[in-house]
């Protein structure tokens, strides 16, 4: 067995430093616990070093020496941080592109055209598979399991924001706004009210009755 762990084969910065951004972030988490429990803070922490890597360099992940710097915040052993760094896929531990195409392929965004979005995001960036980044430094193509918006199906998460009821047009356009430097908003891209049904209501339709 390898003595090193998939986060040596990464070229990492030499030193990381929180900012004043996430220093006043830090300081609101670790509010929320007993000072004997501030280990509990190294999801949240994590999460404030993705942000600040993505502000400082447009590309949001976590180095390992910033996952040092969150075990010396939270006097625990560094591998107790690289474990939970390692484990949950939304973090990333090796750089990505400035916006991070996750593709949801799992059964019901399966049924409804997922096939149709990750080749709509492999024509528009020319990456060739899951894991790559485009030649450019713009995109990286992820695929990522449930995001829990079944009744939208399918679903392309954008960084953190959900862009539903997709297909290989409307994820071809979204790309391409994104290139432009343009954020179109999250949410359904058909004629539909957040879950409820396309095209408007099918139940309870009529006016209600007036009362006398």
């Amino acid at each position: 067995m390898s003595a090193h762990s998939p986060i040596d084969q990464i070229e990492q910065p030499d030193s990381f430093a929180f900012d004043a951004e996430s220093e006043e972030q830090i300081a609101a988490i670790l509010a929320k616990y007993p000072p004997e429990r501030k280990a509990s803070g190294t999801l949240p922490l994590l999460y404030v070093v993705q942000k600040q890597m993505g502000r400082q360099t447009g590309s949001a992940w976590v180095p390992r020496v910033a996952m040092d710097e969150v075990a010396r915040r939270l006097d625990v052993a560094p591998i107790r941080v690289y474990e939970v760094a390692t484990f949950y896929l939304m973090f990333n531990t090796k750089p990505i592109g400035r916006y991070h195409l996750q593709v949801c392929t799992t059964t019901s965004c399966w049924l409804r055209g997922s096939d149709d979005v990750v080749a709509a995001c492999k024509k528009a960036t020319g990456i060739d598979g899951f894991g790559q980044s485009s030649g450019d430094g713009l995109f990286t193509l992820t695929e990522v399991e449930c995001l829990g918006a079944c009744a939208n199906a399918p679903i392309l998460q954008v960084d953190d924001d959900f862009y539903e009821d997709m297909d290989g047009p409307r994820t071809i356009e979204l790309i391409e706004a994104l290139r432009r430097g343009e954020r179109p908003t999250p949410g359904p891209t058909i004629d539909r009210l957040n879950s409820a049904p396309a095209g408007g209501r099918k139940t309870l339709a009529d006016s209600p009755v007036e009362q006398g």
